[in-house]
């Protein structure tokens, strides 16, 4: 079972102000505008979102991924960003986008400042549904109305219905989309055909003892109430959350499995991933 205290006491040390605000929500039933308020604090003057919200990378320029790692961290306490910051958010989004409203994982100015291992060899991107798809679902979780909404919304689900390619975080952010999607009926249409692709897409980790990276059912289906939780067989879920919990580490923390681009940065992730295990194993009732 994993140690409590310790884990704690990890995430008071080591977490950034965020991370430690989102234990305190998730784990305590503390206020979740604290969280709100973290998060604002890398919001850009442009609308959008920097500063290195995403650890792999410390660009204080907004990028499309920052703006989706904010609303994973506001929903991530069932709270709600105020809606002139979503306004502002689509307004700038919309501005960078494409034509069709769809957006790349990051622009070039990443490029120019520390970033991980796996963010060297590529330093441009295509608009692509991740993180497009990501942003349109975590926006429709927070009943945000916009016509850049509308137009990378139905961008995205064209792009979903010709069938889902790349990796499994691609697959993640259209789920993200069709967990949120307001029309029901299109979501339950297409969500199988991603579901089923997902068994094979790399970067997916359907084995518990897989040392590599990559993402598992626990990261589609984070609680027992996910809407894709019934797709994952209940034995395989248990085996994750096994071997989810026996991953804390003497320190109190949970590892990574990749490098990021500095020692903060490792901090900062563990903060973030220490946060999420306490968080899945509690909703499994996994000593709370």
């Amino acid at each position: 079972m994993p140690d409590i205290p310790a884990a704690r006491a990890f995430i008071r040390a080591h977490a950034r102000i965020l991370d430690q605000r989102r234990a305190i929500a998730l784990l305590d039933g503390g206020p979740t505008d604290a969280v709100v308020a973290a998060v604002l604090a890398y919001r850009n003057p442009d609308g959008g979102f920097g500063h290195g919200l995403e650890p792999d990378t410390r660009d204080p320029a907004s990028q499309p991924l920052y703006a989706q790692v904010a609303l994973e961290a506001v929903g991530s306490v069932d709270a709600h960003l105020p809606d002139d910051v979503t306004a502002s958010l689509c307004d700038h989004l919309a501005g960078v986008a494409d034509r069709a409203g769809a957006l790349p994982i990051m622009f070039p100015s990443f490029a120019d400042h520390p970033r991980a291992s796996h963010w060297q060899e590529v330093t441009s991107f295509p608009p692509g549904l991740n993180p497009t798809a990501a942003i349109a679902g975590l926006l429709h979780g927070q009943q945000v109305r916009h016509a850049w909404l509308d137009d990378a919304t139905a961008w995205c689900l064209d792009a979903i219905a010709a069938g889902v390619e790349g990796n499994a975080h691609v697959h993640l952010c259209a789920l993200t989309l069709l967990t949120h999607l307001p029309d029901r009926a299109t979501a339950e249409r297409l969500a199988p055909q991603v579901l089923t692709a997902l068994v094979d897409a790399p970067d997916y980790r359907a084995d518990p003892d897989d040392p590599e990276y990559g993402l598992t059912p626990l990261d589609i289906a984070p609680r027992p109430d996910s809407t894709w939780r019934s797709w994952f067989d209940a034995d395989l879920v248990a085996a994750h959350l096994d071997a989810l919990a026996s991953e804390q580490q003497p320190d109190g923390g949970w590892p990574i499995r990749w490098e990021p681009p500095t020692e903060p940065s490792v901090w900062e992730w563990r903060g973030m991933v220490t946060v999420d295990a306490l968080d899945r194993l509690r909703h499994h009732r996994v000593d709370p």
